[in-house]
């Protein structure tokens, strides 16, 4: 070897080096991630790439310490780890202002975060994350729009419904279920390591895995006849498939959850599985994942709410989730569905989504039930009769994509609702008033557009927009 090229320094294992094209591949991932965001209503916010390192040993306890990177600055004295997510940034920065921010709060960021594990496919110690979480709002319908954005995000890349799937669970739940069939309250928490990794490792290793946990043989045994036991609606399980014994257990929590989502058009993206527990303590009730192709994790998350008081806020429902840039990368990859070339470039050169959003949906108490399917036509667009070619097709939409909000409050009110959709400084109103009738009102000029039936509301804010 030369001398120039043993004085060479390789990258560190686990990261990235991206030249022009794969820079433009990552651009590509991160601004569907925002246009997406940016539509149903969430607002964008950032935090540092490095935090106090009690902020993690305060959520996780010392033993996180071991899975950061984690360093002390040269003549300080103060320890730092570098993010390896961004919920307890995203906690502490709520929770230093939660009496000034509105109720409930729609945030989403994406940026670097970085975890000392053993690189592999599809996990690198350095990465991309978007991160989506709504607070202080208790209800089901949060979980639902949480869970509604990703679906999005999935069908705004295209990617076929058929390969993938969600697998909802309820912490709390499980928690019951266990107990009941004899895990004590103190082993719960080695159950839930052993089932957010048992489907990822073969069968036989499931006894040495739930030894190696500390827990008895008998609890065990329980552990893997519970979790054997297990079914799921509306698809197969991930891995290891199990006939169901009779009619499957649905949680009051999930079916509300699924109740809702039938509402947007969504129920045959979802199915229910009790082993999903996810690894992170902090997570309280419903949680879930993305699954594609059978067994690749693409996203992430759930309730937590207690983590905000935790970091000194007041008592605060949460939900959100995360999904990383590289996984999501090699998935598209392996589709066929990652523009190439001067593709790519016309994919980037497209017009963002509108920060200020286009349309406010408010209804009366008869209209009601129509305000979350028109959202979702006007956050998803209708894409043109027979249109067969690439996702980031500009030809792809009749009507393209919108920002549109709804009201969370429950005043029954028009001029209140009215002002509410101004104050977020809305372009336009629809104000759902039958079932099948809207008014559309141009919030600038306090004039009315006109009254069309509520399948044409798109195309006339469409217009409107345009104009």
């Amino acid at each position: 070897m030369s001398k120039t090229g043993s004085n060479k320094i390789p990258p560190p294992k686990g990261t990235r080096d991206l030249y022009p094209q794969d820079l433009l591949r990552q651009r590509y991932i991160t601004e569907a991630w925002r246009r997406v965001s940016i539509r149903h209503g969430f607002e964008e916010i950032a935090g540092p790439t490095f935090e106090m390192l009690d902020l993690y040993k305060k959520k996780s306890g010392e033993g996180i310490v071991s899975e950061l990177f984690s360093f002390t600055r040269a003549g300080g004295d103060d320890d730092y780890a570098l993010r390896p997510e961004f919920t307890p940034t995203l906690a502490r920065m709520y929770a230093e202002h939660a009496k000034q921010l509105p109720s409930p709060c729609k945030w989403f960021t994406a940026g670097p975060y970085f975890r000392a594990e053993k690189p592999q496919r599809g996990r690198l110690r350095e990465f991309l994350q978007w991160n989506c979480d709504v607070m202080g709002m208790e209800s089901c319908i949060a979980d639902a729009e949480i869970l509604v954005v990703i679906e999005d995000l999935v069908g705004h890349l295209g990617l076929p419904e058929d390969s993938l799937g969600f697998r909802i669970s309820d912490r709390n739940v499980v928690e019951r279920m266990l107990i009941e069939s004899g895990v004590a309250s103190n082993d719960v928490p080695k159950a839930f390591a052993f089932l957010d990794k048992m489907w990822k490792m073969p069968e036989q290793e499931w006894a040495k895995s739930l030894s190696d946990a500390g827990l008895p043989e008998a609890i065990s045994e329980s552990v893997k006849n519970w979790a054997t036991a297990m079914i799921l609606i509306g698809g197969p399980r991930v891995k290891n498939p199990v006939e169901p014994p009779g009619q499957p257990f649905v949680p009051d929590s999930i079916q509300d959850i699924a109740n809702l989502l039938a509402s947007k058009g969504s129920a045959e993206f979802y199915s229910i599985d009790l082993t999903i527990v996810r690894g992170l303590a902090y997570y309280t009730g419903t949680v879930f994942e993305l699954i594609a192709d059978g067994e690749r994790a693409v996203a992430g998350g759930g309730r937590y709410d207690n983590l905000i008081e935790l970091f000194g806020g007041p008592p605060t429902p949460a939900v959100g989730f995360g999904m990383g840039d590289v996984v999501l990368g090699l998935l598209l990859e392996d589709k066929g569905l990652m523009p190439e070339g001067p593709e790519l470039m016309d994919a980037l050169s497209q017009k963002p989504a509108s920060i200020r959003p286009e349309a406010f949906v408010i209804a009366n108490e008869e209209g009601e039930q129509h305000i979350e399917p028109l959202l979702a036509q006007l956050r998803r667009g209708t894409e043109r009769d027979g249109f067969d070619g690439k996702p980031w097709d500009p030809a792809r939409y009749e009507t393209q994509p919108m920002h549109a909000r709804r009201t969370y409050k429950s005043t029954k009110n028009i001029g209140k609702l009215l002002a509410d959709a101004r104050k977020q400084h809305a372009k336009f109103a629809v104000i759902i008033e039958n079932t099948s009738d809207a008014k559309i009102e141009n919030l600038d000029t306090r004039e009315e557009v006109g009254v069309f039936p509520i399948d044409e509301v798109a195309g006339a804010l469409a217009t409107q927009i345009g104009g």
